[in-house]
């Protein structure tokens, strides 16, 4: 992406709903395709087809395009976390809203969830999100859940922050002025991040600043929807020409991290949500 599309993306504001035939369809509702005349196989295919609306995406001309997952796709869940190939894009022309059926409310979709380690190795406990990653993505994980180790790719963690997971759940080392090793747990205000300095929405692509990705994820139209951090509490960043390795507290907490993620993934994939900030 070059710097007249970043901009571009930035003017965009993100698109909640769209209205069709005096319906408001938003995403999470479900609508039958109707493809236009004279278009692909997929159109023929998808026809008649009742699809579940993923997201509403604008493209550069103010657009609308309504990204949707067919209902009997095998691949479903996949589609659901933003994969190629089974997700679909149609104008608002080309679906009509579906009224739901009773009872229909009380059938959830179970969420999807991107766990992203963040930290440079090279900075002592700042590795702790790397750490922590390294250790947990070897783990049978749930479905729907991404465990990945971003590192110091910012621009990674922007893209994939976009993807639009139900559930993002950051890690990383966290300075709040409490004991080395201190784990905290805690829900971002998002609205509070939008009032930071003018162009801190910039992402250096080998640099990870979380507020910043979060900032310019928001920027581009991402749909974001609930972030978590599992911060720890580090006890040194090492001297200036680096230091590789986590300080004794760090890691010890590391081994305490790994069932409180745990514990987290189960809490969300159950319906729950941690809210306000606790500490371990």
């Amino acid at each position: 992406m070059n710097e007249f599309e970043w901009h571009l993306l930035e003017d965009k504001n993100p698109v909640e709903s769209v209205v069709i035939d005096g319906t408001e369809v938003k995403s999470g509702d479900r609508v039958r395709l109707r493809p236009r005349q004279g278009g692909d196989v997929f159109d023929i295919a998808l026809a008649g087809k009742i699809a579940t609306v993923e997201s509403i995406e604008q493209d550069y001309e103010g657009k609308l395009h309504l990204s949707v997952v067919v209902d009997d796709d095998p691949g479903r869940d996949i589609g659901m976390m933003r994969q190629p190939g089974h997700r679909f894009f149609f104008s608002a022309t080309e679906v009509e809203p579906v009224e739901q059926e009773p009872g229909l409310a009380s059938k959830q979709t179970t969420p999807s969830v991107l766990i992203a380690g963040i930290g440079n190795i090279f900075l002592g406990d700042d590795a702790f999100g790397v750490e922590v990653l390294n250790r947990f993505a070897h783990r049978a994980l749930p479905e729907g859940v991404r465990a990945i180790d971003f590192g110091i790719r910012g621009l990674d963690l922007t893209y994939a922050l976009m993807d639009g997971a139900d559930i993002t759940i950051l890690v990383d080392a966290c300075p709040r002025g409490g004991p080395p090793g201190d784990l905290y747990l805690i829900e971002p205000d998002l609205n509070a991040l939008d009032n930071g300095e003018p162009g801190s929405a910039t992402v250096d692509a080998h640099s990870m600043n979380p507020a910043n990705v979060i900032r310019a994820a928001r920027a581009m139209g991402g749909p974001l929807k609930k972030i978590l951090l599992l911060g720890c509490e580090p006890q040194t960043l090492g001297p200036e020409e680096g230091q590789m390795g986590l300080s004794e507290p760090v890691a010890a907490a590391v081994e305490r991290a790994i069932p409180l993620l745990e514990s987290v993934v189960e809490r969300v994939l159950g319906g729950e949500w941690p809210l306000g900030t606790t500490q371990s």
